[in-house]
């Protein structure tokens, strides 16, 4: 007969708490052996022990509930590893976040970047093919890299060289809320035909104060703070979109150090130079 311990002792063997093991018990994770039907009290086999070992240390690696489940039902081996592959590979990916945004923090607890080089521009009535939607800012990174290939293809298929990098116009709506409208577009010689979301769009003419930010967009913030400061401190903004450009991205290379973004802040033409 296969040994078994009440719920006290099977808690003191898996440093599971009682708690805990009343919780699995509950979403079927880790069924007692036995339950007293007289009493209620549940008791566990010693062969439970490694099951619930595993499940402590999935609990460690801030697996959810309902993967472990998966995981423990998993019909095979392979099923079971490809589970915990996956779940390995969202931890990799949320340390590569953790790692970056400490090397962030440390770099403002270091104290202020060098000072950036503001110029001021005018930046004429441009001819553009360009994609405008509202777009949440969860959703910024893949329509991002779906606009940007429409406008590629686009003009690659009819012809239309392009005139410089890409662009974007961002509302205000879109950094006040996480949603607004955004518009990706490429500069072209000429004008482009209409095709699915891409439409020839004029961009009127707009003085900037612009800055390149250098590297990952995950630090663009502290660049466009800087560029705020002195747009503030100058007292020339007005408000009209933000402009991007992307000199280097995504689309040149996957080299996130190698990206480099121009930020265009309108401004009030003084006529004094940065």
């Amino acid at each position: 007969m296969q040994a078994s311990l009440a719920i006290g002792d099977f808690a003191r063997a898996t440093h599971l708490s009682v708690k805990a093991l009343r919780h699995y018990h509950d979403l079927g994770l880790l069924v007692p052996a036995a339950i007293d039907p007289w009493s209620g009290y549940r008791r566990y086999t010693t062969d439970q022990i490694p099951v619930a070992q595993v499940i402590r240390r999935f609990r460690d690696l801030a697996m959810p509930l309902e993967q472990i489940g998966a995981v423990l039902r998993a019909p095979d081996l392979q099923a079971r590893n490809a589970l915990i592959a996956t779940h390995l590979g969202h931890l990799e990916q949320e340390l590569a976040r953790t790692q970056a945004a400490v090397a962030s923090l440390q770099g403002l607890l270091a104290g202020p970047r060098p000072s950036l080089s503001i110029t001021h521009r005018r930046e004429a009535t441009l001819q553009t093919a360009a994609v405008s939607e509202v777009v949440a800012l969860a959703d910024l990174g893949p329509w991002f890299q779906g606009a940007i290939g429409e406008l590629d293809a686009t003009l690659a298929e009819q012809g239309v060289a392009a005139a410089g990098p890409p662009g974007g116009v961002i509302s205000n709506d879109f950094f006040a809320a996480e949603r607004g409208e955004l518009t990706i577009f490429l500069p072209s010689r000429t004008p482009v035909r209409s095709v699915g979301r891409v439409q020839p769009r004029v961009l009127p003419a707009v003085e900037l104060a612009t800055t390149v930010h250098a590297g990952s967009h995950r630090e663009i913030d502290q660049t466009y703070g800087a560029l705020a400061t002195y747009v503030t401190e100058h007292a020339l903004g007005i408000d009209l979109p933000i402009r991007e450009r992307y000199l280097i991205g995504r689309h040149d290379t996957p080299n996130e150090g190698a990206w480099r973004t121009e930020i265009g802040w309108p401004i009030f033409a003084t006529g004094l130079s940065a």
